[in-house]
């Protein structure tokens, strides 16, 4: 009788943990220009346009994002961030954002860096 309660519960609870990793707390992955309709907690991944200006440790980093390739270069999204700068940061790197989307701007709360392969092809002059 034991055996079958405690199956029982270890069943219930990898319901919920499949529930959870799957359904529950997913965060959308979008671009910028896909973040149209989208309200709430966002992970957006774009090409940081210039100019970066402002203390992240202030009043905010401001700068704007775009799609990185595409038809939709031209939409772009003001980014807000405070916290510690991500190394490799700077205008012209791809970079990974979170944070809460208020169908206007972004204010992030982490910023992931994409770092260049030094696998990629060397760029011919």
């Amino acid at each position: 009788m034991r055996l079958v309660i405690a199956l029982s519960i270890a069943a219930a609870l990898a319901v919920f943990l499949l529930y959870t990793a799957f359904a529950g707390g997913a965060t959308p992955s979008l671009t910028p220009s896909q973040l149209k309709g989208h309200r709430g907690t966002v992970a957006v991944s774009g090409f940081v346009l210039g100019p970066v200006r402002g203390d992240p440790h202030g009043a905010g980093m401001h700068f704007r994002l775009r799609d990185i390739d595409g038809p939709h270069k031209a939409v772009q999204i003001p980014v807000v961030f405070r916290g510690s700068e991500p190394d490799l940061f700077h205008t012209g790197r791809h970079v990974y954002v979170t944070g809460k989307f208020n169908g206007q701007r972004l204010p992030a709360t982490s910023i992931t860096t994409k770092c260049p392969s030094k696998y990629a092809p060397a760029k011919k002059s």
